[in-house]
């Protein structure tokens, strides 16, 4: 009987490790010029998204809807950027790939948390788009400030409430085997499934993750745009649909950097097997390139915003 009680205690004991040693980016040559690279992207992020915050702030005209999204998804660029960076950064000056535990968790929060909120902020740009395309006399009437600013509430709400429970889950796995961590940040899937207890349940909120930050939010966009189009075709003049489709310029590129290299590696990784460094790289490259290039396309692209620099 004592066995036996001995056998469910080892089976309900959780072991937290007190480091996990990231090794992504381990063995790739050239890697410090990588680094590099991420130091650069570091600091135009970091820039970038600044002044478009600043500029909407500052200039009254652009409070309304359109640049609270924007306001939103820079803010999310920033996070997102500091989140994950900041730390890499950390490894290439002082050659430190070990996290503690709690900060580890922290970091898989904040980087998962602010590329959700990137994700569903661009659907409710594109929801933006949509009607001031294709309801324009109904659109003030339809998209004000306090629409907005409860869809960007509620969005921040439910990813918060999402990645908490999957956090959560995360804390309720034992770690016995190995403490390395294949990927270049505390990455959700490298951590749970090195495990020792059962991992289904977080696979699971993996997949559901997956598909309602990232598959859902791009199916929502393309029908959007496809309604967009359907209403563009029945203006006669191209000189029309020209001017409609330059005011989605710009969220249809951030849509694209934002949302296809990640689809893409996820489908890769379905189909055929990704050497782990091609993996990382992808992926990395897929969190970093974002934050940086939004911002130069929201300033190069948007009239308000030109007119801004002038003025200053």
């Amino acid at each position: 009987m004592s066995s036996l009680n001995s056998s469910l205690m080892q089976n309900t004991t959780i072991v937290h490790p007190e480091y996990f040693y990231i090794s992504g980016f381990t063995g790739i040559p050239y890697v410090k010029y990588y680094f590099i690279f991420l130091i650069f992207t570091y600091i135009i992020a970091v820039f970038g998204n600044s002044f478009v915050l600043f500029m909407i702030y500052i200039d009254r005209s652009l409070h309304i809807p359109r640049y609270m999204g924007i306001f939103i998804l820079a803010l999310a660029d920033l996070g997102d950027t500091n989140a994950l960076i900041p730390n890499l950064i950390k490894t290439f000056l002082f050659d430190s790939q070990y996290i503690s535990y709690n900060a580890c968790i922290a970091n898989m929060f904040f980087v998962f948390f602010f590329i959700s909120v990137q994700s569903l902020t661009l659907v409710v740009l594109a929801y933006d788009r949509y009607v001031a395309i294709c309801l324009p006399l109904r659109y003030h009437g339809i998209v004000n400030n306090s629409l907005m600013a409860s869809a960007l509430m509620g969005i921040w709400s439910y990813c918060a409430v999402l990645l908490g429970a999957i956090m959560a889950l995360i804390t309720r796995l034992s770690f016995c085997k190995t403490i390395e961590v294949k990927s270049y940040f505390c990455d959700h899937g490298p951590i749970y499934n090195i495990a020792c207890n059962d991992n289904t349940i977080n696979s699971i909120m993996a997949k559901i993750r997956t598909t309602l930050c990232i598959y859902a939010p791009f199916l929502v966009i393309i029908l959007s745009y496809l309604g967009i189009f359907i209403e563009l075709s029945k203006i006669t003049s191209w000189e029309g649909r020209i001017k409609a489709l330059k005011t989605c310029v710009s969220h249809l590129l951030i849509v694209g950097i934002f949302f296809i290299p990640i689809i893409s590696t996820y489908i890769a990784a379905l189909t055929f097997t990704l050497h782990p460094n091609t993996r990382i790289i992808s992926t990395s490259l897929s969190s970093v390139i974002p934050p940086m290039v939004n911002p130069i396309i929201y300033v190069l692209n948007t009239k308000e915003f030109k007119d801004f620099l002038v003025k200053m």
